[in-house]
């Protein structure tokens, strides 16, 4: 079993190392076109052998989907091909109590409308961790006069990429993680009434971050599963650095993946060898 582990910054990469290597010291690190690879190589409870290489691909979308593509076909040239692609770090969470808003546009596509909890799910907390059950991009699209319109609206492409639902629903058991949308966006939110206008789109959503449709649309694309894990920092909405939980997430970081780690090379395939 072969994991790619994709991260923004080297911060988040080191946390999710430091979660790895309570069980497995560090490898080797290897160059990638774009970046460094760190290789480690946990014992997973039962399974085949294990090897998780971690990678910071950089900030956003595109940078994500660059570097987890360009991992991608350097493992595949080498014919070690990876099983699966993670993306991981820190986030922002749309908590139980959402930031007092405008009053809202008359428009359909603007107007407010109530959230509806994905059943088994809530609200995150500052420092809890978060598993996608589906990963969206939430600003891919254009304004209209109506609102936003997704891509797939305009007859392109794709928002949305879906985990392996038993891998989630692992992964958060084990980690008593958050389950839920997790968005997406090259702009991170700063007011109330984009968090508001966000939630309206996406009832189920749970977090925010940077990179997790990069990783997973470089992934799809070499028909590869994607994952994303994130820890929340902050609550979507304004901007208040004092309520930033950022050495918080970044240490729930690290003992999300030392719980995780192991589990990935326990992740069942069928008999004839697919993901299931």
């Amino acid at each position: 079993m072969r994991v790619l582990i994709v991260t923004a910054v080297p911060a988040e990469r080191d946390a999710v190392v430091r979660g790895i290597a309570a069980t497995a010291p560090e490898v080797a690190e290897l160059p990638v076109p774009g970046g460094v690879i760190h290789r480690l190589s946990p014992v997973p409870p039962t399974g085949r052998p294990l090897t998780v290489d971690v990678l910071a691909a950089g900030v956003g979308p595109a940078a994500a989907a660059a570097g987890t593509a360009a991992a991608l076909t350097a493992a595949a040239v080498a014919r070690t091909p990876y099983d699966l692609a993670v993306s991981a770090g820190i986030g922002g969470g749309f908590t139980a109590t959402p930031p007092a808003t405008a009053a809202p546009a008359t428009t359909p596509r603007t107007a407010a409308a109530p959230t509806t909890p994905r059943p088994g799910s809530a609200a995150p907390r500052l420092g809890s961790v978060v598993v996608a059950d589906a990963i969206v991009a939430a600003d891919l699209g254009a304004e209209t006069p109506d609102g936003f319109a997704a891509v797939t609206d305009l007859g392109f492409g794709t928002v949305e990429h879906l985990p392996p639902a038993p891998l989630v629903a692992a992964v958060a058991e084990a980690t008593d993680a958050v389950r839920g949308t997790v968005l997406t966006v090259s702009t991170v939110t700063g007011s109330a009434e984009r968090a508001a206008e966000l939630l309206r789109r996406h009832p189920h959503a749970v977090a925010e971050a940077m990179e997790g449709f990069g990783v997973a649309e470089a992934a799809a694309a070499q028909a590869v599963p994607a994952l994303e894990v994130r820890t929340v920092s902050n609550a979507v909405g304004p901007r208040d650095r004092a309520a930033w939980r950022i050495g918080e997430a970044m240490a729930a970081l690290t003992s999300a993946f030392a719980t995780i780690a192991p589990l990935l090379g326990t992740w069942p395939f069928d008999p004839e060898g697919t993901r299931q």
